[in-house]
């Protein structure tokens, strides 16, 4: 016999920190690769070699990419655009997704911006002076008191470093912490006649996601967290300023450097807590790419099977630097995730860096639920 009854705390007061809810969000307008090869083709005619033409006819044709989304409406204007059209449409597209993804977030947690103690905003493809944090705070009516944290220079792992900070704030101070990650990896496009141009120009594209912590059970409980850097390696994975403008620098030799990374920081994360790879049921890696997904996935020894939502998200959104990790997840828990199973988020980039998060889906998915119980 079933039972129907309402969970208002099986799991306890613990003191951890629970990511309550949360929204991933991308801007309306999307491009299959077919479309995007000919424009950059079409646009770079005269600028680019017949070995690069190459490049970008293998690199967008690649099967694991399908279609990526743009804060634009056009995608032409992308190629258009002078260094200061490229700041203000980070700046306005950051702040409207941003926007967005916050109040889902808070929608589906059932709490307000009143209630809102902290915000952090991570971001590594634009810099604006105030930070995108005081933007947020005066559209979405945070009150003024709200300590505001705006964090640069993390790459495509910048979204767990934010959660750490997150989870400490909330420790700290209370309340309801909202941890912002946003991306518009569009407006730092470059092209020429360069490896790292080509392939990121075929792998990236805009998003953003917020998340809500709180220190009452529900979705995941926060348990705990890890992290490895390789500073000696920082020029694998990187921006450099070339006449005044971001170029993204990414190395061949990236997944081989990633995976290294990346296993050492699961095997940290789970060795603290008595874990081995096959107790944990779910997993979210940053998409990062095909080859390092696959490098990654055999250093740490994931089934494939459990990469279906990384798989996922590549293939529908490519990579979105740090909000992506969280796109993951949404995936992995629209598939199904029963309470008390293990996950571990993981994401990879400057630095060199690599970032672990250990979860375990909470008793309740938000406050109020109704959950069936089976009484034999």
């Amino acid at each position: 016999m079933k039972e129907t009854k309402k969970h208002e705390s099986l799991n306890g007061s613990s003191g951890n920190a629970y990511i309550a809810s949360f929204a991933c969000v991308v801007p309306p307008f999307s491009t299959d690769q077919a479309s995007s090869a000919e424009l950059v083709k079409k646009h770079y005619a005269s600028k680019l070699n017949a070995r690069s033409l190459g490049l970008i006819r293998a690199t967008f044709s690649h099967p694991g990419i399908r279609k990526r989304h743009f804060a634009v409406d056009d995608p032409a204007r992308i190629m258009d655009e002078s260094p200061d059209q490229k700041i203000a449409r980070f700046t306005e597209k950051s702040i409207e997704l941003s926007s967005q993804a916050v109040s889902k977030a808070l929608d589906q947690a059932g709490v307000s911006v009143r209630d809102v103690t902290c915000l952090i905003v991570n971001t590594c493809t634009g810099y604006i002076c105030p930070g995108i944090s005081t933007y947020l705070m005066e559209r979405l009516g945070l009150p003024r008191n709200t300590r505001l944290y705006d964090l640069v220079g993390s790459g495509c792992g910048g979204a767990i470093p934010n959660l750490q900070l997150a989870e400490s704030l909330l420790k700290t101070n209370g309340g309801v912490v909202v941890s912002v990650a946003v991306e518009i990896c569009s407006s730092v496009f470059q092209m020429d006649n360069d490896l790292s141009l080509i392939l990121s120009n075929a792998l990236f594209g805009d998003g953003a996601a917020a998340a809500v912590l709180m220190s009452s059970p529900a979705g995941f409980e926060l348990v705990s967290s890890a992290v490895r850097y390789v500073p000696e390696q920082r020029d694998a994975i990187r921006f450099v300023h070339k006449e005044g403008q971001l170029h993204n620098q990414l190395s061949t030799k990236l997944p081989d450097l990633v995976k290294i990374a990346a296993a050492e920081v699961v095997a940290d994360l789970l060795a603290a807590q008595g874990l081995k790879t096959a107790d944990i049921k779910h997993w979210a890696f940053h998409t990062g790419g095909e080859k390092i997904i696959n490098a990654v996935r055999d250093e740490i020894g994931v089934p494939e099977e459990q990469l279906r939502a990384t798989r996922t998200i590549l293939a529908n959104y490519g990579n979105m630097s740090s909000p992506t990790v969280w796109f993951v997840l949404e995936e992995l828990l629209r598939n199904g995730i029963a309470a008390g199973e293990w996950c571990v988020m993981v994401a990879y980039g400057a630095g060199l860096s690599a970032h672990a998060c250990l979860l375990r889906k909470a008793w309740c998915l938000i406050p109020g639920e109704v959950i069936e119980a089976e009484i034999i």
